[in-house]
């Protein structure tokens, strides 16, 4: 499935982090899951749960009287558009400015810049 301009809460991140992990899935299997790091009721998550159905970001199968949970969407699928949200949001869409944003903040260790190096030598490599 092709999504558009996704827009993910952090608690719909964290239910498809489980879905992706475990799917398909029950939904209290979800809940349980995410039960030491959220605390959430069953009800909350199978309410989160049925709304992603309907926004496109997870299908269900039914199986007797137990619906299973898929990914309607892929974790690159996911991550692409949220940077792209990120991009347009902060930077007016610029990658550049992003880039030296988060080399000059995020104080990268000496591996970090050597894998950035090999990444924009091999994209430089790939374009020619």
């Amino acid at each position: 499935m092709k999504q558009k301009n996704l827009e993910l809460f952090e608690s719909e991140w964290a239910i498809l982090q489980a879905v992706w992990e475990l799917e398909p899935v029950a939904a209290g299997t979800v809940q349980e899951a995410l039960q030491n790091e959220k605390g959430w009721a069953y009800t909350t998550v199978k309410t989160m749960m049925d709304r992603m159905v309907k926004k496109g970001l997870l299908k269900t199968k039914k199986i007797r009287n137990i619906y299973l949970y898929s990914a309607s969407i892929t974790k690159d699928q996911a991550r692409k558009s949220e940077i792209a949200r990120t991009l347009k949001r902060a930077f007016d869409g610029a990658l550049t400015p992003m880039m030296q944003f988060l080399i000059e903040e995020e104080r990268l260790s000496k591996d970090e810049l050597e894998q950035l190096r090999l990444l924009v030598n091999k994209a430089e490599s790939n374009r020619k």
